[in-house]
């Protein structure tokens, strides 16, 4: 079993706090030192309260999503011997209404755009394949209820 560790900081300082008009801004530290600046979604709370600078906690699942996936397609990609050169992928993430009627993330679709160099290059059936792959053995993805798709982009 293994833990992971996030942490949060948000301080009140001067802010008038019971008029509910404070800044929603705070601090994720990670285990490896990095600091991370964190707040509502301007969508939710309006600005200033909120900083559209700083990661909110639906662009941080989004990102979570992608980047698990990524991670075991390049895995998947290194042990098959396909060498990829570049990974990019711009995830949506859509807030609707779930089955309950509450607020939910509903849908994160995944668009990964995979470069791939040398010799041998898959075949769009093999990179579909791994695709299914990795979202099958991404952590996140099997951690939520959100349906999360993949639609691999192609350069033509």
């Amino acid at each position: 079993m293994a833990q992971y560790v996030a942490d949060i900081l948000w301080l009140r300082g001067e802010q008038d706090f019971l008029s509910n008009r404070y800044s929603r801004r705070h601090v994720m530290r990670f285990d490896g030192g990095v600091e991370v600046p964190g707040s509502s979604s301007p969508h939710v709370v309006p600005i200033p309260m909120s900083d559209p600078c700083a990661v909110d906690p639906e662009e941080a699942f989004v990102a979570s999503l992608s980047s698990c996936h990524m991670l075991w397609f390049l895995s998947i990609a290194a042990k098959r011997r396909f060498c990829v050169e570049r990974y990019a992928d711009s995830a949506v993430g859509t807030m609707a209404r779930n089955e309950a009627g509450k607020m939910a993330m509903t849908l994160v679709t995944l668009r990964p755009d995979v470069t791939f160099s040398g010799a041998m290059q898959p075949t769009r059936a093999q990179i579909d394949q791994m695709h299914h792959e990795a979202h099958e053995e991404c952590f996140i993805a099997n951690s939520v209820k959100t349906e999360v798709r993949c639609e691999p982009r192609y350069g033509d």
